[in-house]
C-alpha cells in the first residue's frame, strides 16, 4: 500500500492556543507563512504569481531608494513585525525602518512598528488588509500604511495624523510620495 501525500508531510502541527511569541518563533521555520495574533497562529495561503511580482517590484524600488540615500532598512514578507497592540507578529508584504529605529531589528523579527508598511491586496487578504491590519497598524503607531490593489490598479496611502490614519493619496494615476 502506498502512503498518501498528507501522511508523508513533515510539517509540524499548529500548536493549540494560547501560544507565546517565543513559542511561535520556535515552531515556525523560514518557509512557513504564518502570523501570530494574540496567542493564535494564523497560517496564510501561498502568494499568487501576480502578488509576488508586485511585491518584488516594490522591494526592488525600495532597496534602490534606501541604497541611494544610504540609510534605512527594507524587508519583504517572511520577516515578522512584532507589535504590542493586540499583541501581534505580522508579515507585511513590505516594510521600511528609518535609520534611527534600527535598534528594533533583531535576527528574526522587527521588535516594534516599522516606519512604512505596504500590503499588496489579494483576493484572500483584502478584508484583513483594509480592516483588521488597518486599525492594528494605526494603533501601533506606524506612520505610513500603503495599500496596493492590483485588481483595481489602485494605490491608497495613509498617513497618521493626530493618532489616526488620513488618506494622503488614492488613485491609479499620479505621484505618491512617502513622508
Amino acid at each position: 500500500m502506498t502512503e498518501t501525500r498528507a501522511s508523508q508531510s513533515t510539517e509540524p502541527a499548529v500548536p493549540e492556543p494560547p501560544v507565546s511569541y517565543e513559542e511561535f518563533l520556535e515552531w515556525a521555520d523560514e518557509d512557513v507563512r504564518a502570523e501570530w495574533i494574540d496567542g493564535h497562529i494564523h497560517v496564510m495561503s501561498p502568494a499568487s504569481d501576480q502578488h509576488q511580482d508586485v511585491v518584488e517590484f516594490l522591494l526592488a524600488l525600495a532597496r534602490l531608494l534606501v541604497e541611494h540615500h544610504g540609510e534605512g532598512w527594507v524587508r519583504s514578507s517572511l520577516f515578522q513585525m512584532k507589535t504590542d497592540v493586540r499583541p501581534s507578529g505580522r508579515e507585511p508584504d513590505l516594510m521600511y525602518v528609518r535609520e534611527e529605529h534600527r535598534d528594533r531589528i533583531t535576527d528574526t523579527y522587527l521588535d516594534g512598528p516599522a516606519d512604512l508598511v505596504v500590503e499588496v491586496i489579494s483576493s484572500e487578504s483584502g478584508t484583513r488588509d483594509r480592516g483588521e491590519k488597518f486599525y492594528e497598524y494605526e494603533e501601533a503607531g506606524i506612520p505610513e500604511y500603503w495599500l496596493v490593489d492590483p485588481e483595481r490598479e489602485e494605490l491608497t496611502v495613509y498617513r497618521r495624523k493626530e493618532g489616526r490614519y488620513r488618506t494622503a493619496f488614492k488613485g491609479h494615476e499620479g505621484r505618491a510620495e512617502s513622508a
